[in-house]
């Protein structure tokens, strides 16, 4: 890599997009937001019109986008998630397998429901591998939660078949892709519930919030009754006829869901922006030798505000991304954020020690659990492997084409100096 004195970089001028989400803030949601205080309702069930209601506005968007019976806003994508395994009926005893390579959020979502996590290896597309998945089933596996990990859509053709053949549960969590799809179908609409987040980080936010959205009626009552402990008492929700049980408060509040909705009424303009940029890119550096290009499984599906690549090896990836960093181009590797990526198995430090709130009665203890689930910070390697020898850089829909430009130019030159 060069030294010289003399170096000059690719771009010069700063990175500075912001985040995908609150960038697009703009009079939209100055509109909602102001009409939702304007009618001094910042509760979903208050006033008695339900019609009126932001929460059931922003449900409906979702029930007629991604094409499903029910929709259940909330106030997180972990409280999706948590509602959605509860309604499942999922639960102590029960194991549930995750990827190697998601947020941690989504095996702390198997624990809350008191049920036990069982981590898999990915494979290139960085979601989670189906042959992996099948062999992991054991007779306590009750579920399986894919996750279309940074944008990307799983195969769920093959998950769906290994799920249809061991009767298992399947739970999407579409935290990280909304508005994505995989064969023409919108992700959330595969599963027996699909699990959305518009925390701050995602494509769309409320700051926080999140969405349930379900086929089956059973999950759908039930996870409306976990989601509030007080739900089957509140006049607006007599038609729910499960028998109540105990509960939390997931309830999103009317402001988060205008900011949502005002978000989601154009995230296929802000997809249709990042994947004219990403096929841009890639078009550009897909000749290079000696880098790789994570596979998509459906890349009309893909949400495509990340680009990833593979290096022959782990150190080869560090020194190219220190040398594109130098070349003006922010990127990530597993190693470079400077903290440990909860993204990463084994970084999930609670999970990996199997410690619970309580240390006498946890989800791998408890009576009900007749298993012997292990973990270790090496169990998946394949998973390590790949993220090691990955490279990722940010995408987003404000980049022209003379971002574009630098993008390319920087990874060619960065490749040509290996």
């Amino acid at each position: 890599m060069s030294t010289d004195s003399t170096f000059q970089p690719v771009r010069t001028k700063p990175w500075d997009f912001g985040m995908l989400s609150t960038e697009e803030f703009g009079e939209r949601e100055k509109e909602l937001v102001l009409q939702v205080l304007e009618k001094k309702r910042v509760f979903r069930y208050y006033g008695g019109d339900k019609e009126q209601s932001e929460c059931y506005r922003l449900e409906k968007l979702y029930r007629e986008t991604v094409g499903t019976q029910y929709a259940l806003a909330v106030n997180s994508g972990t409280s999706a998630l948590v509602a959605a395994l509860i309604g499942a009926g999922i639960g102590p005893g029960d194991e549930v397998i995750v990827p190697a390579y998601t947020y941690i959020a989504t095996a702390a979502a198997v624990l809350t429901a008191r049920a036990v996590p069982v981590i898999v290896e990915v494979d290139d597309s960085l979601t989670m591998d189906a042959q992996a998945f099948e062999a992991a089933i054991t007779s306590h596996t009750k579920a399986v939660i894919p996750v279309h990990m940074r944008g990307v859509p799983c195969r769920m053709d093959a998950i769906l078949d290994v799920a249809s053949r061991h009767n298992l549960i399947v739970i999407e969590d579409v935290a990280q892709a909304n508005g994505g799809s995989y064969q023409g179908r919108p992700l959330g609409s595969f599963g027996q519930a699909g699990c959305f987040s518009f925390q701050q980080y995602k494509l769309i936010t409320a700051g926080e919030g999140g969405m349930l959205l379900t086929n089956d009626e059973k999950t759908y009552a039930r996870a409306n009754i976990y989601h509030d402990s007080a739900f089957v008492y509140w006049d607006m929700n007599g038609g729910i006829q499960e028998p109540p049980f105990p509960g939390e408060n997931y309830r999103l509040s009317e402001i988060n869901a205008a900011l949502a909705l005002a978000q989601s009424e154009r995230i296929h303009a802000i997809i249709a922006k990042l994947q004219h940029i990403k096929s841009v890119i890639t078009a550009g550096i897909g000749h290079l030798e000696g880098i790789r290009l994570q596979t998509i499984p459906d890349p009309k599906g893909d949400v495509s505000y990340s680009l990833v690549f593979y290096l022959p090896t782990a150190e080869q990836s560090q020194a190219f991304s220190k040398q594109l960093s130098r070349e003006g181009i922010p990127n990530g590797t597993i190693n470079n954020n400077g903290f440990a990526d909860r993204h990463i198995y084994k970084n999930w430090t609670y999970v990996m020690e199997k410690r619970g709130a309580s240390e006498n009665d946890t989800p791998w203890n408890c009576q009900s659990y007749k298993g012997n689930v292990q973990y270790s910070r090496d169990m998946c390697p394949v998973t390590l492997d790949l993220l090691s020898r990955a490279i990722s850089i940010g995408l987003h829909q404000h980049m022209t084409d003379d971002d574009c430009d630098d993008v390319i130019r920087a990874i060619c030159k960065t490749a040509g100096s290996l």
